[in-house]
């Protein structure tokens, strides 16, 4: 009983962490829509192949233990092999919060149909799930000896927190560009308000903040073009 409290406590407490980081996460991106003018960036490299686009995703997939597939991601497609631009991705992160499903898998999909249409969203799908889906099965029948070793709580404790870790590292860097604009800094403020310290739903938000955003960016890209 005490251990099952124990672990009680620590999922309650990482859930916590969990929602104010997707709080920020949601903020940073609901005003990254796709009016705002792009940034300069790097110069992207080849398009990669359907089979190079699954073989990421299912190591992405494998890998990243704890959640923070966004935060892996974002190191992998964008900042390591230059695939997409920071732009594109935050745009893609942006739609994948607002639309149905995971974020995860919507950002799976976006990523795969820009660098190869619709048999590249299929590439990523497919990758992402089917590694977790197989290790799931394996695991799900040694899980209860595996909880009982010495040191296993404190374990998932690190892993989830390096998974935080990586979900905050590309909040922030939406959080940096889009308080340049104090329209976009009023949005961030008013959604993570919303959503991490008001807990409105999360529809409601994009709702109200999303269409006000996008006209300031509008209005606001039209000013400065004259």
């Amino acid at each position: 009983m005490q251990v099952q409290r124990a672990y009680a406590g620590r999922l309650k407490l990482l859930i916590a962490k969990t929602r104010a980081a997707d709080a920020l996460f949601a903020a940073s991106f609901i005003v990254r829509m796709p009016v705002t003018t792009p940034s300069p960036a790097s110069p992207a490299a080849a398009a990669p192949g359907v089979t190079a686009i699954f073989l990421l995703f299912l190591r992405i997939g494998l890998l990243s233990f704890g959640g923070g597939l966004t935060g892996w991601v974002f190191r992998e497609v964008v900042v390591q092999r230059r695939w997409i631009a920071e732009d594109e991705f935050m745009s893609g992160m942006a739609l994948g919060q607002m639309l149905p499903g995971t974020n995860i898998t919507n950002l799976a999909v976006y990523v795969g149909q820009r660098l190869r249409g619709a048999a590249g969203s299929v590439a990523a799908f497919v990758g992402l799930l089917s590694g977790p889906f197989v290790a799931v099965l394996l695991l799900a029948g040694v899980y209860g000896a595996l909880k009982q070793l010495p040191h296993a709580a404190e374990a998932m404790d690190g892993i989830a927190a390096a998974a935080i870790g990586l979900l905050l590292v590309v909040a922030l860097r939406g959080v940096t560009r889009v308080s340049r604009r104090p329209a976009g800094a009023v949005a961030m403020v008013a959604t993570f308000a919303g959503v991490g310290l008001l807990h409105i739903p999360f529809l409601l938000v994009v709702a109200v903040v999303g269409p006000l955003s996008v006209a300031a960016a509008w209005f606001g890209g039209a000013a400065d073009a004259r």
